[in-house]
């Protein structure tokens, strides 16, 4: 089955937060479905050019964070940086890319952050994967749908710590925001890519 905008040459493959902070067991912030997700995730690094890393930092304490996000790590201060264990905002190492790019960020969106912004070439296609589907992917989709680029999510590859809120996310993308949000199953968009 073909994507609905059609071939995908040249898209950037971005990776959201595939960090051992959401896939390793035991941690507050523990995706459950996180390890079904690398091998699809793997397969579109293969066939990608351009692989672009995101990692979300946490700061020291809430007073660091800006604004609202104080409020959010007094709720979550378990994962602020000194709680976490080492390692921890460390992408998990069976996705580990010495080419690919890193780019930390401290928001849900990627887009937020400058060096993000400056890793994805205006109006590039971007194919995105990784966790959490209702959060970090919906806020990094919405930011690049408004700046133009042509988005493809890839379904099965996006999980999340809330089954519900996954479901809800991917329901609201192909529901209402299907002219700019492609949502396909990696074997189609390894498809595309190749064409």
């Amino acid at each position: 089955m073909s994507l609905p905008h059609g071939p995908l040459r040249g898209a950037h493959l971005i990776v959201v937060d595939m960090q051992r902070l959401f896939v390793d067991p035991g941690g507050p912030w523990h995706c459950p479905d996180a390890d079904a997700i690398i091998p699809p995730i793997a397969a579109l690094m293969a066939a990608s050019e351009h692989t672009v890393f995101t990692r979300f930092i946490t700061p020291t304490a809430p007073e660091d964070a800006v604004g609202a996000w104080q409020h959010y790590y007094h709720r979550w201060r378990d994962v602020l940086a000194p709680a976490l264990p080492a390692g921890a905002t460390d992408v998990v190492r069976a996705l580990e890319a010495p080419e690919a790019q890193y780019v930390d960020k401290t928001t849900y969106g990627a887009f937020e952050a400058p060096a993000f912004e400056a890793a994805v070439p205006p109006h590039a296609p971007l194919v995105v994967c990784g966790v959490e589907t209702d959060v970090c992917v919906l806020a990094t989709v919405f930011s690049a749908v408004d700046r133009g680029h042509r988005v493809v999510v890839a379904a099965d590859a996006v999980a999340s710590s809330d089954r519900d809120g996954h479901d809800a996310a991917l329901l609201i993308m192909a529901r209402r925001f299907d002219p700019q949000i492609e949502l396909a199953p990696t074997a189609d968009i390894l498809a595309a890519m190749a064409h």
